[in-house]
Order: C-alpha cells, then structure tokens, then sequence
C-alpha cells in the first residue's frame, strides 16, 4: 500500500489548529451591539439577579425582626429569650445590606397580628423562621458563590432559631 502525505501526527496538529481557531473565533473581544449578549451583557443580567436576590432577603429579614419585635412587644415573659434571636436576625439584615423601610419610602406590609397566647406566638413566630431558611434555601441555586455562602449561614442560622424558638414554646415562660 502506497503512503500518502499526511501522517497521523499532521492529522492531529491539524484538528488542534483548527479547533484553536474556532475556540478563539467564539471567544473574540469584537464590538457587540446592545442586543445583543456577551460577556457585558450576561454579567449585568447575573449583577442584577443578585441584587434581587439579596433584596428579597433583606426584605424577608426585615419582615422577621418585625415579628420578633411584636412579639417581644406582646409577650414581655419570652423577651428574654426573642432578644439573642432578634439580635441574629439584625445582623443578619446588616450583613443583607438591607434597608430598615421598603424601597420607595413606603414602610413594609404589616405582619399578622401577634396571638395572644405566647406559646402560639413563639410557635408561629418558629414557623415563619422555617419559611423564611427554606426560601433561603431555595435561592442559592441562583446565588453567585459570595452571596450563596452568605444566604447558607444565614439560612442554616433560620433554621436553629426554628428550633429555639420551639423548644422556647415548650419550657413554662412564667
């Protein structure tokens, strides 16, 4: 059999080369226009989705330390046990960088009212917690790895305070 001129070592510099330059190609720094998306685009699309995302738990946090406040306010025999809770709950916020009010000026929506019960409260209140850690949860699937860790600690910190606050239900609050 008769050799031809490309030998296997050709063959494969070649494929290299030639998929070198398709990479490059794809990967070129060119003008783009607005509409189109590229690496400016994606990384304003995935800077505002985490924007959103750390609003939305400043606004979860917020709407917590409200509760933890009324019931405080409303159960003055459980305070002493709500206020290292509440203290996590603001430094949690802090670490949020959220606002103390919605966006716009407009105060947040008002959470339900207290039950009168302390040992209903502090079971709701545990409740909400919950929500609040799996919601939490839920969004480090969209979370860039800074605010994932973050959104980790303060979701695992959620849900220890659940559990707080219902063995706090439990113990005779008089």
């Amino acid at each position: 059999m008769r050799r031809t001129g490309t030998s296997r070592r050709s063959a494969l510099t070649a494929t290299g080369a030639f998929a070198l330059g398709a990479v490059l190609t794809g990967c070129g720094g060119g003008p783009q226009s607005p509409g189109t998306s590229g690496g400016t685009g994606a990384r304003t699309v995935a800077l505002r989705a985490e924007k959103a995302l750390r609003a939305a738990a400043a606004r979860d946090s917020v709407s917590l330390l409200s509760r933890y406040e009324q019931a405080a306010a409303a159960h003055p025999v459980a305070e002493t046990g709500l206020a290292p809770l509440q203290a996590a709950v603001r430094e949690h916020l802090a670490a949020l960088g959220g606002p103390a009010k919605a966006p716009g000026g407009s105060p947040a929506p008002a959470p339900p009212a207290v039950p009168t019960d302390a040992r209903t409260a502090l079971k709701e209140l545990a409740g909400e917690e919950r929500r609040v850690a799996d919601a939490r949860t839920v969004a480090l699937l969209d979370a860039g790895p800074e605010l994932a860790r973050l959104l980790a600690s303060v979701a695992a910190a959620g849900a220890a305070h659940a559990y707080l606050l219902t063995e706090l239900a439990k113990e005779p609050l008089e």
